[in-house]
């Protein structure tokens, strides 16, 4: 695919403050729709907060990023939802239609308005999820789906808004598409050859110790601290 090709749309940039939550917690899931332009810094976006920064925000995960494509089939199978029925329902930063985990791949760099944008890696859903839709399987459910999002570090600081054309500058992994490391990330039983090719991919160091720790133990960590909450 060549640079300049346009991948899609930005239909809504959200951000949200972080507020109590369930459980005790802090979270900044709840996001809004914003209006006009919003400046994007190397830590996301202007008005964007995260309740827990070991394992959210940073610079390496400054900008989730979620396809509107996906709200359809959350709907049929989720059946009514309010939580459905706005943007920023999985907590994401862009909201977007024609882009989705199959189309996009590891280190593509994408100019959204005036930032420049690299995927960086997928989403790990957590428990909060369940507490947003009100059903205990939902982060699993969105694991299982693969129909996780990804995250973006920023190049270039710049303004971003919706409207905004998703524009491709550079693809170095081709091969790599996020669908395909969501699937070695979470299937459940080990593909070693498949682990073995993921870790020669520049990843950020959380995923090299994951692959690396499921090379060496042979096995697939548990899940269900992360998919369930801290009372799993």
């Amino acid at each position: 695919m060549k640079a300049g090709t346009v991948l899609g749309h930005v239909l809504a940039v959200c951000t949200g403050q972080a507020v109590p939550y369930a459980r005790g917690s802090i979270s900044g899931i709840a996001k809004q729709a914003r209006s006009g332009p919003v400046f994007c810094s190397v830590l996301g976006l202007a008005g964007d907060a995260q309740g827990d920064l070991r394992v959210h925000g940073g610079p390496d995960k400054a900008v989730h990023h979620y396809a509107s494509e996906h709200y359809a089939a959350w709907r049929q199978e989720l059946g009514a939802s309010a939580v459905l029925d706005a943007p920023a329902a999985f907590g994401e930063n862009l909201h977007s239609v024609g882009l989705t985990e199959s189309d996009v791949c590891l280190g593509d760099q994408v100019r959204v308005g005036e930032a420049l944008l690299e995927v960086f890696q997928a989403r790990q859903p957590c428990w909060k999820l369940n507490e947003r839709f009100g059903r205990t399987d939902m982060a699993r459910q969105l694991q299982n789906t693969r129909r996780t999002g990804w995250y973006y570090r920023v190049l270039e600081e710049g303004a971003l808004w919706a409207g905004a054309e998703l524009l491709l500058q550079e693809r170095p992994h081709p091969q790599w598409s996020m669908a395909r490391l969501l699937d070695v990330l979470y299937r459940p039983s080990l593909d070693a050859a498949e682990l073995r090719a993921a870790l020669a991919l520049p990843l950020p160091p959380n995923w090299e110790r994951l692959i690396a720790r499921r090379l060496d133990s042979g096995a697939v960590e548990s899940w269900a601290s992360r998919l369930e909450g801290p009372a799993a």
